[in-house]
């Protein structure tokens, strides 16, 4: 269901903005994206797991504020983040 330690540093190196960045929205943004995909396939075959679903939730709303934010304070970073993560807005 979580990322391993691995992916999630190949994450924060493929969209930090700078050399030594893990707290940006963007990257913050892309760990989201990628723990809210394991846990929708964990999903998949755990219907019934409605703990897991309310974890799954609270990521999705985390994330839709800090684009929210993103979107707010510059909307250039904001565009590029979707396209890149391929996001419906």
């Amino acid at each position: 269901m979580s990322i391993t330690q691995e992916r999630k540093q190949e994450v924060i190196g493929e969209y930090a903005t700078k050399e030594s960045d893990t707290g940006s929205p963007e990257v913050q943004v892309a760990v989201l994206t990628e723990r809210i995909a394991n846990l929708t396939e964990h999903l998949k075959t755990h219907k019934k797991d409605f703990h897991s679903r309310r974890g799954l939730l609270m990521m999705v709303g985390r994330r839709r504020r800090l684009l929210d934010y993103l979107k707010k304070k510059e909307h250039s970073r904001y565009d590029g983040i979707v396209k890149r993560l391929g996001l419906r807005r």
